[in-house]
């Protein structure tokens, strides 16, 4: 571990997210006079999609970086934050969201970068009121005091609606040039956007998968049956209608072209894939070790999710590993068993 450096007083770290909350927060420091270095967390659970899937807030967060001067680190929420969503001990909102434990998990990082780089503060775009369940007066109490940032973590949309920090009691920023913007609506903040000319931000309410109750049944089932989940399986929870089996057996069916081939090249290695030949059919993904084709369950699969009028045998491509083999398969109109162990 690298030694702490020499503090600076003018020298904080932002979270910097891309949307607009953050966006403004910046500006706002950077007008003070403050040196920013920012910090910017990946995460797969992002609803966030513009420039591709995944990558939405990334890339804008480095846009708003490079048009004010900011340098930037990247900090991708890998399996240390997997094994927090599986047991969080501050408790989950109304789906799998561990709100209040993600926030400690980001503060502690952006602490650990404060220290290496000299900074003596950090900088969020929070609003008091915003989140339901992070961004109360008590919450935001807990995260400080759990993470290690109590009393040095400044809020500047919300600033006059909370106690003076370190940075505001010291006089390195000015306090009375700060907000005190409270609540969920962003009239104000898109008002100072237009004022301000921060534009082009992609996310001004972005969110988080773990808050939808439909997507948490997958990541539920997944953290059930998985005790090692790894980066590409988070990713495939975003691909295609899930189905937990009797036997076991996980079940991926894409829905459109685009996820077929989502599919296919997620699944390279970790599924069997099977391919629709010939025939306007989706692609089907199933985990497991065993040996056998599972003809009966894939036959119901593709009877169910092909479009009306293919005439079976169905041609079908698999693919395990590298090893790829054509197969035939009968229709099977005896389906219920799909629609009961359907996930989402």
């Amino acid at each position: 571990m690298k030694p702490a450096a020499v503090r600076n007083p003018r020298r904080a770290v932002i979270l910097l997210s891309g949307g607009l909350d953050s966006s403004l927060a910046a500006k706002m420091m950077v007008d003070q006079g403050i040196e920013l270095f920012a910090i910017h967390f990946t995460s797969p659970f992002c609803t966030c999609s513009r420039g591709g899937a995944g990558s939405g807030c990334h890339s804008q967060a480095q846009i708003v970086a490079g048009r004010m001067g900011i340098p930037i680190r990247t900090v991708s929420k890998g399996i240390e934050y997997i094994e927090l969503v599986r047991n969080p001990k501050h408790g989950r909102g109304s789906a799998m969201n561990p709100c209040v434990d993600c926030r400690i998990f980001s503060f502690r990082k952006s602490r650990e970068f404060m220290e290496e780089i000299g900074a003596s503060f950090l900088v969020t775009g929070e609003v008091i009121g915003q989140r339901p369940m992070s961004q109360r007066g008590d919450a935001l109490r807990v995260i400080e005091k759990h993470s290690g940032c109590a009393g040095i973590v400044l809020r500047p949309l919300s600033a006059q609606h909370l106690d003076p920090t370190l940075p505001e009691r010291e006089g390195w920023v000015d306090r009375e040039k700060l907000l005190r913007i409270v609540g969920r609506s962003r009239k104000e903040q898109i008002r100072l956007a237009e004022e301000w000319n921060v534009s082009d931000y992609p996310c001004p309410a972005g969110g988080c998968l773990l808050t939808d109750k439909t997507f948490s049944v997958k990541v539920r089932d997944l953290l059930a049956h998985s005790p090692s989940p790894d980066m590409t399986d988070l990713n495939l929870l975003k691909v295609g209608r899930h189905f937990r089996m009797p036997g076991g057996e996980k079940v991926i069916v894409g829905r459109d072209e685009t996820e077929n081939r989502k599919l296919e090249a997620l699944g390279r290695g970790k599924l069997r894939v099977y391919i629709a030949e010939g025939f306007p059919g989706p692609s089907i993904g199933i985990n497991g070790t065993g040996t056998e084709t599972p003809s009966s369950l894939l036959s119901r699969f593709f009877t169910r999710y092909c479009k009306p009028g293919t005439q079976p045998p169905f041609r079908v491509r698999e693919v395990a590993g590298e090893t790829e083999r054509e197969i035939f398969l009968p229709a099977d109109p005896d389906f219920s068993e799909v629609e009961n162990a359907l996930l989402s």
